[in-house]
């Protein structure tokens, strides 16, 4: 009701013609005092409009004096230091001087290599993600400002990602501010993801996928039934705001950890990123999405069948180390202690199979350096740019697999192990061995007997391999 005279404040509004929800206030104040200067009102009427012109013109008074306070607030959180410049002045050269448009145009005519090793990978394949990508990092200009292109964008997050720069830094190179770097990366992160995760970390859905994936590892490895390898890397990052010992790993550092597979062509088939560090081997195996898949069928590993020269029908399963439990469907050696003969050359022939993954790590490591460091982003963020790193391997993987074996482990004609140039550098830190949960099934502990009796026989042994041991 307004003022107690039974006459509700909408009412004078609608004889006006607008709604104080489409106008601003400074605007129904000029509206008002024309509408009373046509003479066209009685005296209680005139009375009633002064009235509610006043009130208005004291409503304005109030907002402008909040908005005054709240500038004062800000300008008080910055010190009262005014904005001097609306876009730096050498940030405004990033067309002529920035690495993207000068340096990597010079590499491209000049330099090739330098150029793979300034974005690590070839030239064509930046054009094809640069094409894929550019609807989903692309922005418009506007009246006041150009948007950064998206190859800039693209660029920016390669080499964060191949060497780790930090945001300051890239801003010098790029000429792009910091705080917009944060945003380009985590932006660009997520488009890779988008457009390239469901084609290149394929996991298999049909037995006849996974069984070509064991074909791999039986002739490339001498491993029989394994449908790939399962490990575990702790990511550092710095301890986020008011995590305490969430993070805090038993290496006595903060971590998210990257649980993945890899195949027997060192590329990953199902990858999970995010558990934090202080969470225990056990919790983050059994709360995973794989596990469940596995025990309710619904992954579709092939039936049981024979090994080779044998007779007796073995499950398919994947192999792992002491991080993880001993099941049917995951098998990983015996202890380190008191091993018989026929258990040492079960953990040559089962550890030589687990390399792919070692190798896998050790690669995009050593490619993308970003993940040997202690990463500043919060942990949601450095999911994120984890899950697009191993993208980016499986996609390196399948266009340029000859360029990664250079740097692989090897084997020379004695099947000595010759390791590969990624050894040289740090690696990530593997997962907590298992302790005293989780217990193996005595139906994992037979048929690990007998794969343990089959590779030390005629029918599945290497004749290189008591030279091993």
């Amino acid at each position: 009701m307004y003022k107690g005279m039974g006459i509700y404040r909408p009412t004078f509004i609608y004889m006006l013609g607008f709604s104080t929800a489409q106008i601003s206030l400074v605007l129904a104040v000029e509206q008002l005092t024309s509408f009373i200067s046509m003479d066209l009102l009685d005296p209680f009427q005139r009375l009633l409009f002064l009235q509610y012109l006043v009130d208005l013109q004291q409503e304005i008074v109030a907002q402008d004096a909040a908005i005054f306070q709240l500038i004062q607030i800000r300008q008080n959180r910055r010190g009262g230091k005014r904005r001097r410049v609306w876009v730096r002045p050498w940030l405004m050269r990033r067309p002529l001087l920035g690495h993207y448009e000068r340096l990597m145009e010079e590499l491209m005519r000049e330099d090739v290599p330098a150029y793979k090793n300034f974005v690590r990978m070839e030239p064509p394949l930046f054009r094809e993600m640069l094409d894929r990508l550019t609807h989903k990092i692309a922005k418009k200009d506007t009246w006041y400002r150009k948007a950064i292109k998206p190859g800039v964008k693209l660029a920016i997050t390669l080499r964060h990602l191949a060497t780790s720069d930090s945001y300051p830094s890239l801003m010098y190179a790029f000429r792009v501010v910091a705080n917009t770097i944060s945003g380009i990366v985590n932006d660009v992160c997520k488009a890779i993801l988008d457009e390239y995760a469901e084609e290149v970390i394929a996991v298999p859905t049909t037995p006849q996928e996974w069984l070509a994936i064991a074909e791999k590892f039986s002739t490339r490895w001498n491993f029989h039934h394994c449908l790939g390898v399962m490990d575990g890397k702790h990511i550092a990052i710095k301890c986020p705001m008011g995590a305490g010992s969430l993070y805090f790993n038993y290496k006595k550092f903060h971590s998210i950890v990257l649980l993945a597979v890899v195949d027997a062509d060192y590329k990953f088939i199902w990858v999970d990123v995010g558990a934090n560090g202080g969470a225990s081997d056990s919790q983050i195996f059994n709360s995973s999405e794989l596990r469940e898949c596995i025990e309710d069928g619904s992954i579709n590993f092939p039936p049981p069948d024979t090994l080779p020269n044998d007779h007796e029908p073995i499950e398919y399963f994947i192999i792992g180390d002491d991080a993880f439990p001993l099941r049917v469907w995951m098998m990983k050696p015996f202890g380190r202690r008191n091993c018989t003969i026929e258990e040492r050359i079960f953990k040559y022939r089962l550890s030589r199979a687990r390399r792919v993954s070692e190798n896998a790590f050790g690669i995009m490591a050593n490619r993308l350096r970003v993940l040997l460091t202690t990463m500043q982003q919060d942990p949601k963020t450095v999911g994120t740019i984890v899950s697009a790193c191993c993208c980016l391997h499986n996609l390196m993987r399948i266009r340029y697999p000859v360029n990664q074996n250079l740097v692989m482990d090897g084997e020379d004609d004695n099947h000595q192990l010759a390791p590969g140039s990624w050894r040289n550098d740090a690696d990530l830190t593997d997962l907590e061995p298992l302790g005293r949960g989780n217990r193996a099934t005595a139906a994992a502990k037979r048929q690990r007997g007998y794969l343990k009796h089959y590779y030390a026989s005629r029918a599945g042994e290497g004749p290189w391999q008591m030279n091993m041991i």
